[in-house]
């Protein structure tokens, strides 16, 4: 690799074509520089000058090489630069998964807010459930992940998370059910309803928590059908397939065939939680500094806390 100072030798006599003011500009006597550019020459197996006892000109190669070099010093240059904004978060890429529920709720705010604010960052967005991500950030394929679970449930080993939503869930009905005729339900109405659920895979600490209310309520979940994304779930209602316990977020999806109760019995609720790898990256702390600000900004929100870490085995 020939060295940069090499390469800015070539572009001050490109520009001076005169080896004595060249020499002048950098600071040193014209026999080295004249060294320098025969080095430089052999190296590259072609001249890159025409020399003349009168005259200094540009060969073809020369002509050819002056703005690719002129556009390497200067991504050269521009190296501290780069490197200060990513060691302060302000660039860099993010890959960021999240589940669907939190698109219906203040993700698409963050997101474009965070995206105002640091404009050298690149958003890689990913949909993906708990499940998905905790392999994915197992093998280093994403940097933080918005995640769905029950209230207060721990967060995984070698993770943190900050609680970034919590609130109750509600019941999505077909809208040709009987229920639908009542502003408010309770549990004993809708306690043997088939149930359109995700699978405990997903979110295993939420669907502990529904089945566990059931059971404590004397009942047994009637699960007519499993579904992995949120919307699917609101669509199989629609169908009438069953009933949905589901984020109250969602409820900002208007699908035809689909009407939202909350049930006055019922306290259970969930929490969307961002989470990250301990020792992130600058631009992810960055991230979950952005969003705990927006959050706090926004009275219409519980306030968030850390969440309690699940000890490894």
């Amino acid at each position: 690799m020939t060295e940069l100072r090499a390469w800015r030798q070539f572009v001050v006599l490109a520009e001076e074509l005169h080896f004595g003011r060249a020499a002048q500009r950098l600071n040193i006597t014209q026999p080295p520089l004249t060294m320098a550019i025969q080095a430089l020459e052999r190296k590259l197996g072609a001249p890159l000058f025409e020399r003349t006892q009168r005259s200094v000109e540009l060969a073809p190669a020369g002509r050819a090489l002056l703005p690719e070099v002129r556009r390497l010093l200067q991504a050269a240059d521009d190296l501290p630069r780069q490197a200060q904004a990513a060691a302060a978060g302000v660039s860099g890429r993010l890959r960021l998964a999240f589940v669907s529920s939190i698109a219906y709720g203040p993700l698409p705010a963050w997101l474009r807010s965070f995206r105002h604010a640091n404009p050298g960052v690149v958003l890689a967005l990913r949909e993906a459930t708990l499940d998905i991500q905790l392999e994915a950030f197992a093998s280093g394929e994403i940097d933080a992940g918005f995640v769905l679970h029950a209230q207060g449930a721990a967060v995984p080993p070698g993770l943190q998370a900050w609680r970034a939503l919590r609130e109750p869930l509600v019941m999505a009905l077909p809208d040709r059910h009987p229920l639908t005729t009542r502003r408010s339900l309770t549990f004993e109405c809708v306690a043997s309803e088939p149930l359109v659920i995700f699978p405990r895979s997903i979110a295993p600490s939420l669907f502990d928590a529904i089945v566990g209310h059931y059971r404590a309520r004397g009942a047994t979940p009637r699960i007519e059908q499993e579904a992995n994304q949120m919307q699917t779930i609101v669509n199989l209602v629609s169908a009438g397939i069953g009933v949905a316990w589901v984020p109250s977020s969602l409820m900002q999806l208007q699908r035809p065939g689909v009407v939202y109760r909350a049930l006055s019995d019922v306290p259970l609720s969930c929490d969307t939680s961002l989470v990250w790898c301990e020792g992130a990256y600058p631009v992810v702390k960055r991230f979950v500094g952005h969003v705990q600000a927006a959050q706090a900004q926004n009275p219409q929100s519980p306030l968030p806390h850390p969440l309690p870490q699940k000890k490894a085995p």
